[in-house]
């Protein structure tokens, strides 16, 4: 099972910021965009591991079955993982209230699967549980890294701690799951069912906390993540998409709310944090219309499907809708009022389940010389928040040595070679596109070597 690095900010938002916020704002985004695109590159199963510290390899690794097995560390605003043990299993209660609420989310995501679904843990097999809390400096996100949960203190100003929100350590932890499991594809609509999976799993996280009904919850993600000041509720509204926030330094949600207004776009690994608000809707309005808490119905068939043998790590929308309502007529009966509602909201959102998809031309590359006139696009997209950031160009405004560098990686297949190993989820991702040279590859910033990673950022930066 390879690593995954997942973090609950999308690059969308923080590329937003690094472009609208005020000078310390905008510094403050563009270090955690950075530091966000070093760590997905460490996860690459090429190089070595984060956590592969002798401090990391000495932390309980497995539970007994019958509770969590946490271990809270402290980073002290280091970038070093794991930190200092500050809390394990059993401990009492600290004074830092980030130690706590990481140590009780962690807890309540394992109650919810172990109790409701029956999982030991993350992968099914005890997994233990770690957190480090005050990571870094101002470090505007939260993360899975493929062995722990990671938080920022946020900069006060945009972002507030990242342990106030039990969703999101649900939506990260939940990450860990479809990679021990569907480890659904990180692009297109299987990478938006990826990012969805989390949310859902996030929400009814903090619904099994407060033990609430699926009418009486809010259905956001990251309630508590915005700080005071800014335009909006949530990351993301999953009752509503598009309607989380609409701030001046944060620009407007993006989320469409059915297939109508599906985004086609190659940013964002396709759209994956931008178009999970299509399923995410059908979950939430089949949980409301059932009634009840949404874990006993709606999401046990949701379960069903994640961990089943019939889900594809390509699955695409409409195989998913399928693959809900075979599962609900499986657990509850074809006449079921779990099936119906299902049914209702996939409506709803303009999924018709089943549907097939139209095959799709692929291009082969042609091999053309590149010049100093030749046109490139480079992108940058993806993570929790899915910000976007792109330059237009020809070769010949680049620095010499770029220049150099742009016409060799262009003239080769090496481009083409890196796209096979996809993208991860929540994974920063460069697009690279030449409509001279019948170029448009994309590439997840694990598989990027560290001297075309650091070209792709001059030349966006430059």
């Amino acid at each position: 099972m390879a690593d995954q690095w997942c973090s609950i900010i999308p690059p969308y938002m923080l590329d937003e910021l690094a472009s609208r916020g005020t000078k310390v704002e905008a510094a403050g985004a563009r270090r955690t965009l950075e530091h966000d695109e070093h760590m997905r590159a460490q996860r690459n199963p090429a190089a070595p591991t984060v956590r592969a510290s002798a401090a990391a390899r000495s932390l309980p690794t497995r539970d007994d079955g019958a509770g969590p097995l946490r271990t809270i560390c402290d980073a002290k605003h280091s970038e070093k993982l794991p930190g200092a043990v500050v809390r394990a299993e059993g401990a009492r209660a600290v004074k830092d209230v980030s130690v706590n609420e990481a140590y009780d989310g962690l807890g309540d995501t394992w109650k919810l699967f172990h109790e409701v679904f029956a999982r030991d843990s993350i992968d099914g097999q005890g997994l233990g549980l770690i957190g480090t809390v005050h990571y870094g400096k101002d470090y505007d996100n939260a993360f899975w890294d493929g062995d722990q949960m990671v938080f920022g203190d946020g900069d006060g100003k945009i972002f507030g701690r990242f342990t106030a929100s039990v969703d999101v350590i649900g939506h990260e932890l939940a990450h860990g799951v479809t990679q021990y499991t569907a480890a659904l594809a990180y692009d297109g609509q299987s990478g938006a069912l990826n990012e969805s999976m989390s949310d859902v799993f996030g929400a009814m996280v903090k619904q099994y906390a407060l033990g609430q009904d699926a009418k009486d919850a809010d259905w956001l993600i990251g309630a508590e993540l915005l700080a005071p000041g800014i335009e909006g509720r949530a990351l993301r509204d999953m009752m509503n998409p598009g309607t989380a926030y609409d701030d001046p330094k944060l620009g407007a949600d993006p989320q469409p709310a059915s297939m109508a207004d599906y985004v086609t776009t190659a940013s964002d690994n396709g759209g994956v944090h931008i178009n999970s608000g299509i399923p995410n809707r059908a979950f939430a309005l089949a949980a409301v219309a059932l009634g009840g808490k949404s874990w006993e119905g709606v999401g046990q068939v949701w379960y069903d499907v994640l961990t089943g043998d019939k889900i594809q790590a390509r699955c695409d929308f409409a195989t998913f809708a399928k693959l809900t309502l075979d599962a609900a007529k499986e657990r509850f009966g074809a006449t079921s009022s779990e099936v119906k509602a299902i049914t209702d909201a996939w409506k709803s959102v303009g999924v018709v389940p089943g549907a097939k998809k139209k095959p799709t031309k692929t291009r082969k590359p042609k091999k053309a010389t590149p010049t100093a006139t030749t046109p490139v696009t480079v992108q940058r997209s993806g993570g929790f928040a899915g910000i976007t950031k792109t330059r237009d160009t020809t070769l010949g405004e680049l620095p010499e040595l770029d220049q150099y560098r742009w016409q060799t990686l262009l003239a080769g297949d090496d481009l083409h070679t890196l796209a096979v190993h996809g993208q991860h989820p929540d994974e920063f991702c460069y697009r690279v596109a030449s409509e001279p040279l019948d170029v448009d590859v994309t590439v997840g910033e694990k598989a990027l070597p560290k001297p075309v990673k650091e070209l792709f950022q001059r030349t966006l930066e430059q």
